[in-house]
């Protein structure tokens, strides 16, 4: 039988509350020893301060004076991790009201410790496991705590506290909830947890359960009354004995384990789902606010690049290597009073001989009556020059184009558009050879253009028919100016020269007068496609208002979850969690409700828009919005899911236990 050295040792510790100017002393200069092994029962009525000594000595709770001195190292030089790592590796607690977390089964409650120690996933269910087993509940390792009776939940909190081989027993009040049988059990699993050489301090109100330890001793408001004094422990080993306590390898190696095994997205991602499927019901609401936001942006963006794309390919089936040239000075509205009819087909004809002009095509327009058979209709006539299929990319589906020719000898002959010749010859009819009277002249149809679609400004371009310039000049339209040239060019990079120089050719023929404008088809693409990324950017920020809001929800429900979950909380902090750990829980938990709701979102976006591509609206498909979306998400996780985590991480361990 010896006396070793105090393991605890507090000296002239106090406790004071505060709220406001109102302050409450709960313990009075309280001067104690507890050597390594002793069975120690503290026992007072409620109110005498022994449930607050409790959470002194387990590290809950810091004294406001005095030193407490574990091992001989003062506490209060301890910062939150290291008091961590003390609650994880030398304490262990059993709460009269057991703590345990609702939602965990047994064997995951008793794991809860060995996860912030590092234990690799299959020894600590294993442990885990044998524990429980040994203790009478191996029957019982899946059932949660609201399918076990008082007793058992509180064999699975006594197996929790040594679930990492912790040296110090703390038990508040360990039989005050169990009847009488249930209360045997524990005091007897207690008795051979001392026989084993763990020091056992017992806080309790009931004289029989303080009996059961070697050494009493009684508090009354806040100070000890009485203390029957240390009892000499057989074989008890020194506290200095590198045997008794981890060594520094030991305990680089487990906080090296935390840094690998806890930091873990897959531990970390199991809790999460865990938590998430207690409370299904407002998961599913905080993600509908993820999904509606994410589906947004995808949709918004997918219908915004598309019209994009649609305005973009009307634009560049006029082609993107032309200038149009058309009559008028810069700036200014084309007027009725003739002052615009400036552009003659001379000027066609010197743009045709600029270096780098492929071809030159004058073009002059007008409104025209037609009658085939018995069918009237009006229509657009173009009188222009063979070189316009090239210029417009605009190939003949049957027949032929207009030729010089027919420019020469004034030919009375036509090319139709698809919509002209379906409308005066019926759709699938062949009107090669057949004869059309354009304002009761008889032409002959030599062929008929392929279908063109619409401009970008909704104009049905294959509504026309073309006739020889100078056919159309005399015989049509009568007059001699031109409605506009389009100007084919080789070489785009030399654009802006080549426009300068026709510029130059045609201010020389109009005597210096600036009566034309000119404009790069090329530049009119870009800048369309600017207006049209910004109705994107535009279409985007609305949608990704409606993420910000499903970001607050997220944000709102993880602020709720953490108020209802403040005693899980103060469990995991008592079973050694660190700040890190409680912040990564909480991150994480919301990282994955982004996560899931980024993924539903995005295949929401995707089938809608799909659904609105078969309506006729023009979408693209790509894979950035898509990321964007999800990455947005998941940042929205992120940040909104921040502060409350940093709220839970430095919850008070003691205020949070007491948390209802």
């Amino acid at each position: 039988m010896t006396m070793t050295e105090a393991l605890i040792d507090l000296q002239g510790i106090s406790r004071t509350y505060r709220n406001g100017e109102l302050s409450t002393t709960v313990l009075h200069d309280l001067n104690l020893q507890i050597r390594q092994g002793e069975f120690v029962a503290i026992m007072g009525a409620s109110g005498s301060g022994k449930s607050t000594l409790m959470h002194l000595l387990g590290c809950l709770d810091r004294p406001t004076t005095g030193r407490y001195l574990l091992r001989g190292q003062d506490v209060a030089s301890l910062g939150r991790d290291d008091l961590a790592r003390l609650r994880r590796e030398t304490f262990g607690f059993i709460f009269q009201s057991y703590h345990l977390i609702a939602s965990a089964s047994a064997t995951e409650n008793v794991e809860v410790p060995a996860i912030y120690a590092g234990l690799q996933r299959l020894e600590r269910r294993e442990r885990a496991e044998s524990l429980l087993t040994g203790l009478g509940l191996g029957e019982r390792l899946r059932n949660k705590p609201s399918q076990l009776s008082g007793g058992q939940q509180q064999r699975v909190s006594i197996a929790r506290a040594l679930m990492n081989d912790a040296q110090i027993i703390l038990a508040d009040e360990p039989t005050g909830a169990l009847d009488s049988q249930s209360g045997k059990d524990v005091l007897a699993l207690l008795a051979q947890l001392h026989s084993q050489g763990k020091t056992v301090i017992i806080i309790t109100h009931d004289a029989e359960v303080a009996s059961h330890a070697q050494r009493l001793i009684e508090m009354r408001d806040g100070r000890i009354l009485r203390d029957s004094g240390a009892v000499p422990v057989a074989g008890a080993p020194s506290p200095d004995n590198p045997e008794n306590a981890p060594s520094p390898a030991a305990g680089e190696h487990r906080e090296q384990a935390v840094a690998s095994t806890l930091a873990d997205a897959g531990e970390a991602v199991r809790m999460a789902l865990r938590a998430l499927r207690a409370n299904v019901f407002r998961t599913v609401l905080t993600l509908l606010g993820i999904v509606i936001g994410v589906a947004s942006v995808v949709v918004m963006l997918a219908v915004g690049n598309g019209a994009r794309q649609e305005v973009i390919e009307r634009i560049s089936s006029l082609g993107t290597n032309l200038l149009l040239v058309r009559p008028g000075a810069p700036n200014t509205r084309r007027s009725q009073d003739g002052s615009t009819n400036t552009l003659m087909p001379l000027d066609a004809e010197l743009a045709g001989q600029l270096d780098n002009v492929i071809a030159a095509v004058p073009e002059m327009s007008g409104r025209a009556t037609l009658r085939a058979g018995n069918t009237d209709y009006q229509t657009q006539i173009t009188a222009t020059s063979p070189a316009l299929p090239l210029a417009r990319d605009w190939p003949v589906a049957r027949g032929v184009f207009l030729d010089e020719e027919d420019n020469r000898r004034y030919a009375a002959v036509t090319v139709l558009g698809s919509t002209v010749a379906d409308n005066l010859f019926g759709a699938g009819a062949d009107p090669l050879g057949e004869y059309v009277l354009i304002n009761n002249v008889p032409f002959q149809v030599i062929g008929v253009m392929a279908p063109k679609g619409a401009t970008p400004w909704g104009a049905d371009q294959d509504d026309v028919l073309f006739v020889p310039l100078n056919t159309g000049s005399l015989r049509l339209i009568g007059q001699r100016h031109l409605n506009s040239i389009t100007v084919m060019i080789d070489d785009l990079t030399q654009a802006e020269a080549t426009q300068e120089a026709l510029r130059q050719t045609l201010l020389q023929a109009h005597g210096g007068v600036e009566d034309f404008q000119i404009r790069n088809m090329a530049s009119l693409l870009e800048n369309v496609a600017d207006t049209q990324n910004t109705f994107t950017v535009l279409l985007g920020s609305i949608a990704a208002i409606s993420l910000l809001v499903g970001g607050i929800g997220v944000m709102n429900i993880m602020l709720v979850n953490v108020t209802e979950r403040t005693r899980e909380i103060g469990i995991r902090v008592a079973t050694g969690a660190r700040t890190r750990h409680i912040l990564q829980q909480f991150i994480v938990e919301a990282l994955v409700v982004s996560a899931i709701g980024g993924l539903l979102g995005v295949a929401f976006g995707l089938v809608f828009a799909a659904g609105l591509q078969t309506l006729g609206t023009a979408i693209e498909f790509t894979a950035g919005p898509v990321l964007l979306a999800f990455g947005c998400a998941f940042a929205t996780g992120l940040i909104f899911g921040y502060m409350p985590a940093h709220k839970a991480a430095n919850l008070d361990p003691v205020v949070a236990l007491s948390a209802d």
